[in-house]
């Protein structure tokens, strides 16, 4: 399993950014995110292939690098927190961090009003 650091800058980060975010967090076994835009993922897969689906998410304007690292960093006003990725059936540790939540069933909700049906042209 390697670490890797991913940082991005999208050119319009209100567009993508919680998707991102949410894909990042879905790459590998652990992530941890330092800064805004800078995370780390602990995965069995290489660059290429965290990049291949990253890309989707990016336009041309927007900036991404991945890169395989060693454990030693120096960190200044930040910390790194590790956090496990959730998954079904994990078992967890005790002592650990990490706090599984059951997904709930998509419920569709009900409309507020009936839908009224369309006018026919006369």
């Amino acid at each position: 399993m390697r670490t890797y650091l991913i940082s991005y800058d999208l050119a319009k980060p209100n567009r993508n950014q919680h998707v991102l975010a949410q894909l990042i967090m879905g790459l590998g076994d652990k992530w941890a995110r330092p800064l805004v835009n800078t995370w780390y993922v602990m995965s069995d897969r290489d660059e290429v292939e965290l990049e291949a689906d990253l890309k989707e998410l990016l336009t041309e304007e927007d900036g991404l690098l991945i890169q395989a690292t060693k454990r030693d960093a120096v960190l200044t006003n930040t910390s790194l927190r590790w956090f496990r990725q959730r998954r079904p059936g994990l078992d967890l540790a005790p002592d650990g961090n990490v706090i599984a939540f059951p997904s709930l069933p998509m419920v569709t909700p009900e409309p507020l009003e009936p839908e009224l049906p369309f006018a026919r042209a006369g």
